[in-house]
């Protein structure tokens, strides 16, 4: 049987879509949006040294301009704050604020019960399978996209 590999993608677009629209309807109560919330949860995990937009883009690969207005959101409302490198006057260290702790726990179990929705039913062994499909597909994507810059290089010359 043929499996159609469009079908597949726009599955996996509109359950992305589903998790993210559920994210956004629990979260909300926050103030926040579901990348928000991923977001300070990172800047949270990595506020005792801080983070910086550029480890942010490195971990996430949103673009620095996305990032740069997520991230003035998050310090508007008093989630996060900005500090300058010490040993980088051009760079801004981001911390999360009391406020960003005291809203951790509560982002945690959002977060767990979208998963335990999603995921409802599944047994290990299938969490494992699909776990290693999908870092397959993004090995496959990322060897590509190096694929395509080399190509792109050798193109211009």
């Amino acid at each position: 049987m043929e499996i159609d590999r469009s079908e597949l993608i726009r599955v996996n677009r509109q359950i992305n879509i589903q998790i993210e629209r559920a994210a956004n309807q629990i979260i909300a109560q926050k103030g926040l949006t579901g990348i928000q919330a991923h977001l300070l949860l990172y800047i949270l995990a990595h506020s005792e040294r801080g983070t910086s937009l550029t480890d942010i883009h490195r971990e996430f690969g949103y673009s620095m301009a996305a990032l740069s207005g997520l991230v003035k959101r998050l310090r508007e409302k008093d989630y996060v704050r900005a500090e300058p490198c010490a040993r980088d006057d051009r760079k801004k260290l981001l911390f999360g604020t009391e406020k960003g702790a005291q809203v951790r726990e509560f982002l945690d179990g959002a977060i767990l019960q979208a998963q335990n929705r999603l995921y409802d039913g599944f047994s290990q062994e299938e969490l494992a399978a699909l776990d290693r499909l999908q870092k397959k597909m993004l090995r496959n994507l990322s060897a590509w996209k190096q694929c395509n810059c080399h190509c792109e290089e050798v193109a211009n010359t």
